[in-house]
């Protein structure tokens, strides 16, 4: 765990006061002389003019010179007393004291510069010459041969060393069984990127073999770099760009997971030696997960140079958004809280709210999770278990007592009943011995003499199991002891002595027609 806080606490101290430094808006100090996509040497902003402004034409000019392939006489000359550097007696450039470093007179690093330049156009013709992109394309083609085997290899390597469950097809393609896991989509994933990595550097390297493609590239990569660096987001009197933001996202996942990786060891390696129950374990790892988090963010925020100050006005807004859209979110956030603390309910706790039955299994600052019976995850907000009434068979004791109802007919002997009963629960290693199980004879009902059984179990969670196999033993023996269950019974009482009945006309003569038996008929004359 102390490694791991580490490794959180060195990436944001490092990383972060680069993000802050970038996202302080300051001019450029410095910008380069560039020929063919290279860059040559950097120049300095002067009193007059910024970096950009005085490599602007010295670059057009070179690549313009470089491209006509006539000869290019470049020198260094005295103008005003400055030293400059010309290209066909044209300045190009002039060089500056803060362009020489500490030790170096301006004449020498004007000559140095000549030199550069000079070496960098002969690079440029010579790699225009016909001779040179002839051989040049072979080894071209070369690289890519050797990608091609490098990234097949590496999927050789891949399906080799790694699950197997990462070699199964993806969904939708040929010969695909069943989704693959989350970490098996992080996996192809990396796979995917480690094989477009490599043909993204074999194009990189084969364009820097030529001027053209290494000009486009170069020119891509600064427009990128300029869209992505480009200030676009005012925060207490700054402007941050897409990059400083994408920084700042990064390293709050980077908190996150830390987060969670502490929490989890914590769990792990810490709480579970203390003896503490699970309930307070899952309750101290989840105030110490969200502490860290909103400490970390402030800090991180911090480092990057954002004024937290200039955040008032955006949480004004958010409480008067709590207050009004948000009440339930923020009703649950503190029953979260309240049950964090007071406990009322914890982690494998059998509890009855409504209609559901469950063991919870985590409880989360905004909801907590129960899963039922039938083994069915319910997502119940925290809200509930402190406004409704709430069963908790867990709660101080996991005790708790079953009560069995049971109906025999007039006439059984009530000892023997209750012997019956009470011999049901022998043998049963779910029910209690202490406390012992009881018979009430509760009363005449209408039909039955009612009887109820009371036994302790100390499994909540199986009731219905127990009060089942209950059941069987007690159906069973009833009919060993002739003891049998009531039937509805009642008594019709007439007041008149002679009741007439009235039916519709076709039922009368269908009556008649089977009570009335048919006339015989005649019999033949004799002879």
């Amino acid at each position: 765990m102390t490694l791991a806080a580490l490794m959180v606490l060195t990436v944001l101290l490092v990383v972060a006061p680069f993000a802050g430094a970038g996202a302080q808006e300051r001019p450029a100090a410095q910008a380069f002389l560039q020929l063919d996509g290279l860059r040559l040497f950097p120049v300095s902003t002067s009193k007059d003019y910024t970096a950009e402004q005085r490599v602007e034409r010295a670059n057009r000019l070179l690549q313009k010179e470089v491209a006509s392939g006539s000869p290019a006489r470049i020198g260094v000359a005295e103008l005003h007393n400055l030293s400059v550097i010309t290209l066909d007696d044209n300045v190009i450039l002039t060089v500056t004291r803060r362009d020489t470093p500490e030790g170096l007179a301006v004449q020498g690093q004007a000559e140095l510069w000549r030199l550069n330049l000079t070496a960098a156009i002969n690079k440029g013709r010579f790699e225009r010459q016909p001779a040179y992109v002839a051989r040049m394309v072979p080894v071209s083609l070369g690289i890519l041969a050797a990608t091609f085997l490098l990234q097949r290899l590496l999927w050789l390597l891949w399906r080799r060393y790694l699950p197997s469950a990462l070699t199964q097809p993806l969904v939708g393609e040929p010969g695909s069984s069943q989704p693959l896991r989350p970490k098996d989509w992080l996996l192809h994933g990396v796979l995917v990127v480690l094989r477009l990595g490599l043909w993204l550097a074999a194009i990189l390297v084969i364009a820097g073999f030529f001027p053209l493609t290494r000009l486009l590239i170069s020119r891509l990569l600064e427009a990128l770099t300029e869209s992505l660096g480009s200030p676009f987001l005012p925060l207490g009197g700054r402007r941050y760009s897409v990059l400083d933001a994408v920084v700042l996202v990064a390293l709050f996942l980077v908190l996150v997971r830390g987060v969670a990786l502490l929490k989890g060891l914590l769990r792990i390696r810490v709480l579970q030696r203390t003896g503490i129950e699970p309930g307070s374990q899952e309750a101290i790892a989840f105030i110490l997960q969200y502490g860290l988090l909103f400490l970390g963010t402030l800090v991180l925020l911090q480092l990057w140079g954002l004024d937290l100050t200039s955040l008032a006005l955006f949480a004004s807004v958010l409480g008067v958004g709590v207050g009004l859209g948000l009440q339930g979110i923020a009703k649950n956030l503190i029953s979260g809280l309240i049950i964090m603390f007071e406990r009322p309910i914890k982690v494998n706790d059998f509890v009855e709210v409504g209609d559901l039955q469950g063991t919870v299994t985590r409880v989360n600052l905004r909801s907590t999770e129960v899963v039922t019976l039938d083994r069915i995850s319910i997502i119940i907000p925290n809200a509930e278990f402190l406004e409704s009434r709430v069963v908790n068979w867990s709660h101080g004791s996991s005790v708790a007592r079953l009560r069995i109802p049971v109906g025999l007919a007039f006439g059984s002997d009530s000892q023997l009943v209750r012997n019956a009963l009470l011999e049901a629960c022998q043998g049963l290693p779910d029910i209690l011995e202490t406390p012992p199980p009881q018979v009430f004879f509760k009363g005449f009902g209408e039909s039955s003499l009612d009887f109820l059984l009371l036994v302790w179990i100390n499994q909540p969670r199986r009731q219905y199991e127990i009060r089942s196999e209950l059941n069987f033993r007690i159906e069973a023996i009833l009919r060993h002891h002739d003891l049998t269950m009531p039937f509805p019974q009642r008594d019709l009482h007439l007041r008149n002595e002679r009741l007439e009945v009235t039916f519709p006309a076709e039922i009368s003569d269908a009556l008649l027609k089977r009570l009335v038996p048919p006339p015989i008929p005649p019999l033949p004359p004799g002879p």
